[in-house]
């Protein structure tokens, strides 16, 4: 006998919400007063600020602080339910969701749907790269990240070969958008600055570190002003930036690239190597593209109607790094502001004395971008306004701390930026074997 869908109890319009990120979360916690019942469905139990993965990674700052519970963040809200499950199919024409954890099975009716599961890291093609070079889109990743980087500073401590030394303090960051400049720039603190000293047979600032992109220039979103200030500001830290660098192969050893200008192929031997090159929409976008007739791109991204409905489901809604419209940035303000939308127009679909459009364009106001560049610098461009140094890097932090989650999590962060300011000291460089083996494990054993 087939499942009946679970629905919950008392009749009100049922939301179920895929995806507790920036824009899942801010859709149910945008209809807390609305007469809805609502499920949010995550395969985590956190919710992730993602744009601070490269702080975990890095020591500055511990895993939690940018990882809060879901349960505890929607403690307050009596209208949302969460559920710890991988969604694995979702079917529009019957309106329902399944989801699964550890063997368990179930299956959710809904009478509106959010998808909000954002994207993970794309290799183009390249999946196999990933076993050498991990990805920055989860917490596994920079939990992973930072074992491999600070055990390379180990092993070299331990090792007497100085070719063998050489290659563990080789970093090679694949990517040269906002994840890798600032990824590169702690790498290179790290080096430089909170390591120094601490080893007895080799100096930390030997370390060579390569930041590689396909692109011309260093952060393209920023325009080529702030790019060069950028690339510059690492060169100064003894990063060095090679562009019109167009991977073609990784392995347990080295980095393969073909300069786009002269067509030469050159292979850098390095221990440690992190993609931080293009992302891929979640394969959930692909399925309800298809259910629904429309396109999805070769990222994944589906083409969604100016409502951020899908297709002719106008009870179909998709936010964050999975649409394709108007040519929007795959950034969290995306999703944030996609989540609000959403939950404006299922407002105005339950309450039945709204005069409220139901299918209102979403229109996304740009807060600008950021990217951190190392302690006291970063750059910053908002419209037509382009600034860098230390007015940026402070900037930079009145923002995001405004967005981490929790009155604790946000005064930890503070705290420890702080202590970054005046102490060469991080708080959270400890690691694991499991945590530098574990992923490769478990796909192996898939």
């Amino acid at each position: 006998m087939a499942e009946t869908p679970y629905r919950p109890a008392g009749g009100r319009h049922h939301v179920v919400v895929i995806g507790a990120g920036f824009g899942g979360l801010n859709a149910v916690q945008q209809l807390k007063n609305a007469d809805v019942e609502i499920t949010l469905i995550d395969k985590k139990n956190h919710h992730l600020f993602q744009p601070m993965l490269y702080q975990v990674a890095t020591g500055m700052i511990s895993a939690g602080e940018i990882a809060p519970s879901t349960r505890q963040l929607l403690r307050g809200q009596d209208n949302a339910h969460f559920v710890n499950g991988e969604v694995t199919d979702i079917n529009i024409e019957d309106q329902t969701v399944t989801a699964e954890l550890d063997g368990f099975s179930r299956t959710f009716a809904y009478d509106s749907l959010v998808v909000a599961a954002g994207a993970g890291q794309s290799y183009f093609g390249n999946d196999h790269f990933a076993e050498f070079a991990p990805g920055m889109k989860t917490l596994d990743d920079a939990l992973e990240l930072r074992s491999r980087i600070v055990s390379a500073f180990e092993k070299a401590e331990f090792v007497d070969d100085p070719v063998e030394r050489e290659r563990l303090l080789t970093f090679i960051i694949v990517g040269a958008g906002p994840t890798g400049v600032e990824l590169t720039g702690q790498i290179a603190e790290l080096a430089n600055r909170t390591l120094r000293d601490q080893y007895s047979n080799y100096g930390t600032t030997s370390a060579k570190i390569y930041l590689l992109d396909g692109a011309p220039q260093v952060l393209p979103p920023f325009g080529k002003r702030l790019g060069r200030k950028a690339q510059r500001s690492l060169e100064r830290l003894g990063v060095d930036v090679r562009l019109n660098a167009m991977v073609t192969d990784v392995t347990e050893d080295a980095v393969t690239y073909k300069n786009m200008k002269n067509e030469d192929v050159v292979t850098l031997e390095g221990a440690t190597k992190i993609w931080s090159a293009g992302v891929s929409a979640s394969p959930l976008g692909k399925m309800v593209a298809d259910q629904a007739g429309v396109e999805a791109d070769r990222a994944g991204r589906v083409s969604v109607n100016d409502d951020l409905t899908v297709g002719q489901h106008d009870n179909v809604y998709m936010v964050g790094d999975m649409i394709s419209l108007n040519r929007l940035p795959g950034v969290a303000q995306v999703a944030i502001q996609g989540g609000a939308h959403v939950a404006k127009l299922i407002k105005a679909k339950v309450d039945e004395e709204s005069t409220a459009n139901e299918h209102e364009a979403f229109e996304y106001f740009d807060k600008g971008s950021m990217a951190v560049i190392s302690r006291f610098n970063a750059v910053v461009k908002m419209g037509k306004t382009e600034f860098d140094g230390f007015p940026a890097w402070v900037s930079w932090m009145g923002l995001h701390i405004m967005y981490v989650l929790g009155f604790r999590n946000r005064t930890t962060v503070a705290v420890n930026w702080i202590q970054n300011m005046i102490s060469r000291d991080r708080g959270n460089l400890e690691i694991t074997d499991q945590q530098r083996i574990a992923r490769n494990f478990i796909n192996k054993n898939k």
